[in-house]
């Protein structure tokens, strides 16, 4: 063989004395295989350069199944979703995996705005083959093309899901691939379309009719210097250089959105029309005011189609906005919440006392109450709030600042001017003691 594998020839006790010559008893009883006459061994042992004439050969001398093997025995054609909704660059990437051309494709997008789903009902629609492999700052060589993994007590070379992917002419989905580091380099020829040599079998896997690479990420391969995507990395440049096509994909239309939430709601049995077009208008509220930078989070589609399923399990709108925000700091989910109060008129979020103005009555009445005073101060102001009112404390198990009735009330009586200010952190009562212990 001109590349033999490296099962062969890393393996010690099939070295003959003779340079480059193993014992391969598997090899027995394969078609073109025939044992070196005598008269072959006499030529040989007299000129080391004689090579007998190789007979005709109707396959491989050695068949690659017999130590390399696939895992995946049933298709990998994705399940139709019912409740899809087509949008955006739906239709351009339909084109592109039908056309058959190998055309590599790169899309961007914030987080929860349905990058992934696309192309996976886009090879549902069209009966195509699909391999996901999610990326991360751990995968190598071996997760990508394949290793060596006991099958039955053997040891067997295993192709991995890009091999797969290659060998079976089907669309390989690289999944939040900006978390990937140099070891994706692997890929280079894969994206070229030229197909890839292992090395640890000798295999070179050319790509079957049909066969494509598309990427999903948050960012554009430049890393994320704010913070919102955390270990994203900035991809080589070369890496990139070999994606096709690169599409930047938005959250979805009011109309489109509204289109997906109905959907989302008539499979869960959750229809509630007036519902649908609150969360449709909070999320546009907030991406608005993230895109001017006034709040440094989003509410994604993925959101508000977790809101539609509490919803169905509750019944209540605003316990549904509570639950698919509470993921969230408490500045950032209290700013959400009151958003949503301020879209839909219906409801009311409940507040443990009620936001108050500040006096020293109401202030010795939570303190024989054994309360403490809470503000909302945000991550940017968190600094000077301390510097103001050194008084203050973090609570670093519910997340909030707070301060006990005596200090505030000894506070109205040395600085007036910043008793009163501490109005606009919205100052209500609460019990830290109760809230920890449920």
């Amino acid at each position: 063989m001109k590349y033999p594998p490296a099962w062969i020839v890393q393996d010690q006790s099939r070295k003959t004395n003779q340079r480059g010559t193993f014992y391969v008893p598997e090899a027995e009883g394969l078609v073109g295989l025939t044992a070196m006459s005598p008269q072959d061994m006499i030529e040989e042992a007299i000129d080391p350069a004689f090579h007998p004439a190789p007979a005709p050969r109707e396959t491989a001398a050695v068949d690659m199944n017999s130590y390399a093997l696939s895992m995946v025995s049933s298709s990998m054609v994705p399940t139709v979703m019912k409740d899809y909704v087509a949008w955006g660059h739906h239709k351009d990437i339909e084109k592109i995996i039908r056309s058959g051309i190998n055309s590599n494709v790169y899309v961007t997008g914030l987080s929860g705005n349905g990058k992934t789903t696309m192309i996976e009902q886009v090879c549902a629609k069209l009966k195509r083959e699909m391999f996901r492999v999610n990326i991360t700052a751990q995968t190598d060589e071996d997760d990508l093309l394949g290793g060596f993994r006991l099958v039955n007590g053997e040891t067997k070379f295993v192709y991995g899901p890009v091999v797969e992917a290659m060998k079976r002419g089907a669309v390989l989905l690289l999944d939040e691939v900006d978390l990937g580091l140099a070891p994706i380099m692997c890929l280079q020829p894969v994206l070229e379309g030229k197909g890839v040599f292992l090395k640890k079998t000798g295999e070179w896997i050319s790509p079957a009719d049909g066969f494509v690479v598309l990427a999903t990420a948050n960012t554009k391969g430049e890393g994320s210097d704010d913070g919102m995507f955390m270990h994203t990395n900035i991809q080589n440049e070369a890496f990139l250089d070999r994606f096709a096509f690169t599409y930047d994909q938005a959250y979805a239309s009011k109309s489109i959105e509204k289109k997906i939430l109905t959907k989302k709601a008539s499979k869960y049995g959750a229809d509630d029309p007036g519902f649908i077009d609150n969360l449709v208008a909070w999320a546009e509220v907030t991406r608005k005011a993230f895109t001017e930078g006034a709040i440094e989070k989003v509410i994604s589609t993925r959101r508000l189609e977790d809101a539609i399923k509490a919803f169905a399990m509750f019944g209540d709108r605003m316990k549904a906005v509570e639950l698919v925000t509470a993921r969230f700091d408490e500045s950032t989910r209290e700013a959400f919440t009151n958003l949503y109060t301020k879209v839909d008129a219906d409801v009311e979020i409940e507040e443990e006392d009620g936001p108050w103005s500040m006096d020293r009555d109401s202030l010795r009445d939570a303190m024989d109450a054994g309360m403490d005073v809470r503000f909302d101060v945000t991550y940017s102001d968190k600094d000077n709030f301390k510097a103001k009112y050194p008084r203050a404390k973090w609570d670093g198990g519910k997340k909030v600042w707070y301060m006990e009735p005596a200090d505030l009330i000894d506070l109205s009586v040395t600085a007036p001017e910043s008793f009163r200010d501490l109005d606009r952190h919205n100052p209500r009562v609460f019990s830290r003691r109760s809230e920890y212990n449920g």
